[in-house]
């Protein structure tokens, strides 16, 4: 087991040697889509990346969720297998959001050994949702 300073060094590292692994400029939060982001997520048992949306307003977020719905076909076929859509979502912190996601099992930000599988599925996972987000972008902006 690690102390939390151990693991918050362990993280900090982690994202360190991702980053020098793969420096470049991922679009996350730069969508033009307001509280629309794409992100990384990593613990002790899974990594994952994610598409969240999170408007206050449900029928927003409920109408961004519907257009990646409504294109889950093509995202899957062209893009990325595999992944879950939750268009209710609750988080640790009660918050509701929608969520699209692919998680990859096995894998843990504790050990070392596992860093280059998630470092390749982060940077494979990522771009496939980056290209599927800037070929549709105009559709799901509007």
């Amino acid at each position: 087991m690690y102390s939390k300073a151990e693991m918050s060094k362990l993280k900090r590292e982690f994202w360190i040697a991702f980053a020098e692994k793969y420096p470049r400029k991922w679009l996350l939060y730069d969508t033009k889509i307001k509280d629309f982001s794409f992100k990384f997520y990593v613990d002790n048992k899974k990594a994952a990346v994610m598409i969240d949306i999170e408007p206050k307003i449900l029928d927003k977020r409920y109408a961004l969720y519907e257009k990646l719905e409504g294109l889950k076909a093509i995202l899957e076929d062209d893009y990325i297998k595999e992944l879950v859509f939750d268009r209710d979502l609750t988080l640790e912190t009660g918050k509701i959001i929608s969520r699209i996601w692919i998680e990859k099992s096995v894998v843990s930000v504790s050990n070392p050994a596992t860093w280059d599988e998630i470092f390749n599925f982060f940077n494979e996972k990522m771009i496939a949702f980056e290209t599927f987000f800037t070929d549709f972008s105009d559709f799901l902006i509007d």
